[in-house]
């Protein structure tokens, strides 16, 4: 079992950036996907999640309006679009699933993807 994430980078505040999350290895019927993210000297941080049967996403106050979850099933692969980003977006940017489903409970993951870095400069 296997997420590998991409798609980050260094932007400018107020741009827009897309990271993947390709998910391989079983069937992920039933499992939630989240996003994760922890800046620098700070714990991990819930970002939004998505289940993979209904698509019906969950997202984390502070990123609500400006991020979006989605997936293609036929591609396995989870995508959040990120908006109007700020310097407090600077972060590594982690995939992660649980037979849980959606949940802010971290250790609930039994599946964790390598991480893609967010720069976000002023």
């Amino acid at each position: 079992v296997q997420l590998q994430a991409s798609g980050g980078g260094l932007v400018q505040a107020g741009q827009s950036l897309t990271l993947s999350c390709a998910l391989s290895g079983r069937t992920f019927s039933g499992y939630g996907t989240s996003w994760i993210r922890q800046a620098p000297g700070r714990d991990r941080d819930f970002v939004g999640c998505i289940w993979y049967t209904s698509s019906r996403t969950k997202d984390a106050d502070s990123v609500k309006g400006r991020f979006t979850i989605s997936q293609d099933k036929a591609k396995s692969i989870v995508y959040l679009q990120m908006n109007s980003l700020n310097p407090e977006d600077t972060a590594v940017y982690y995939c992660a699933a649980s037979r849980n489903g959606c949940t802010k409970d971290l250790t609930s993951y039994d599946v964790w993807g390598q991480g893609t870095q967010v720069t976000v400069s002023s």
